[in-house]
């Protein structure tokens, strides 16, 4: 990437059909959890006109009702009108129960580190973290920009703000850097979607949108708009209803805002729809924790964390680390304190953060769940365990710095 560019980078409010398909997902996720902790699952969704279908793998203790823990995500969303909502949509299962697998019972908190290295990880996978000191959440302006702005979206819909809007919505913000750091914000392209009950002047909702969405996600930032920012609301006019009845949706298709925007990579695996044995999901969480502390510390502007496992070994089989040109420190150094600092053997993960135990009554029995929309990363929201920054000190201590 050149030290000069302009980034676009996109989210969408919690109705789009991906994300209705991922929260449906990780909405099994946090039901199975909270009854078993031991469960093994995998749960995928698929939505369109009236339809929603739910495919799964598992081996669990719980007692789950698929059709009903979809039809509350819906609701919860905002779907209770008559293209399409929680009461008469079709929901179809497609549902296995796994073998029981020996190597998935057991205590992470109990166990030594010999005990930990006999638990393979059970795929192939190259995960992604990444860090940067663009804004408060380390993530790129772009995709922070983004998600406020699909947030805003949703609360004006939710909260009856603007009470002909519907649930579906998306948004796209382009930033231009220079020397690596954002410099103006290009463009921001929203489009909202009406409820046919009420549909109002198209420039009225223009006019609603950019005072109440727009305007109202910048109102707190250090960089704002300028004479030159390119800002389009529904510029092909009207679209009406939107959601599953206009366009189909699948979990896992939104990867890059899922995680960094595009700005860096990740992984092609999704995230959403997988329990926490799945290494692609949980190896993230810690390739993030990493990048972000190496930030923090100040020994880069940004840094991308890469880690690879092979189906059959507990151990990464490489940790790689890239900052772009902004370490101070060469990257093989951060690489070696990294390893040191950091254990990314699958139980390790789940210990250090709690993983099995989140979707817990303390937090409601919902935690997964509110991942699958505006971002898996940099949430202030959410207190993520994979968020802090506690190992700050420590890599500083052995950077020498």
């Amino acid at each position: 990437m050149n030290n000069d560019f302009m980034l676009s980078s996109e989210s969408v409010t919690a109705g789009h059909p991906d994300k209705l398909c991922d929260q449906i997902s990780d909405a099994i996720v946090d039901h199975a959890l909270l009854q078993d902790p031991n469960t093994r699952i995998i749960a995928e969704c698929a939505v369109s006109t009236s339809i929603v279908f739910i495919a799964s793998m598992f081996e669990s203790k719980a007692v789950m009702d698929f059709a009903n823990i979809a039809r509350k995500v819906i609701r919860r969303i905002g779907y209770t009108k008559q293209a399409f909502n929680d009461k008469t949509c079709s929901i179809i299962t497609s549902l296995k129960e796994l073998k029981p697998d020996k190597y998935g019972i057991y205590n992470e908190h109990q166990m030594s580190d010999s005990e930990m290295d006999e638990i393979v990880v059970k795929n192939n996978a190259t995960i992604f973290g990444f860090a940067c000191n663009q804004t408060p959440a380390f993530i790129p302006l772009s995709i922070w920009l983004a998600h406020k702005i699909a947030i805003r979206l949703d609360r004006a819909h939710l909260d009856n703000e603007l009470p002909y809007l519907a649930p579906d919505g998306k948004v796209q913000v382009g930033v231009e850097y220079k020397n690596r750091l954002p410099y103006r914000i290009h463009s921001i392209i929203v489009q909202a979607c009406q409820e046919s009950a009420d549909v109002p002047a198209i420039e009225k909702l223009r006019d609603d949108v950019r005072a109440r969405v727009i305007d109202a996600a910048f109102a707190d930032e250090n960089i704002g708009l300028d004479d030159k920012t390119r800002i389009f609301i529904n510029p092909d006019g009207a679209f009406v209803t939107g959601g599953p009845s206009s366009h189909s949706g699948l979990t896992g298709r939104k990867k890059a805002m899922d995680t960094y925007g595009g700005y860096a990579r990740n992984s092609d695996a999704a995230l959403s729809g997988k329990g926490p044995l799945r290494i692609d999901r949980v190896g993230a969480y810690m390739a993030r924790y990493a990048a972000k502390n190496v930030v923090a510390a100040g020994l880069a502007h940004e840094c991308e964390v890469q880690v690879s496992y092979s189906i059959g070994l507990a151990r990464p089989v490489s940790i790689q680390v890239d900052t772009y040109g902004t370490g101070k420190i060469k990257d093989q150094e951060i690489e070696d304190i990294i390893e040191q600092l950091f254990d990314f053997r699958l139980p390790a993960i789940l210990k250090k953060f709690n993983l099995r135990y989140l979707p817990n009554k303390a937090n409601g029995g919902i935690f997964y769940q509110k991942l699958a929309v505006y971002g898996h990363f940099g949430r202030t929201d959410m207190e993520l365990p994979w968020e802090v920054t506690d190992m700050r000190d420590k890599i500083l201590s052995l950077s020498g710095r």
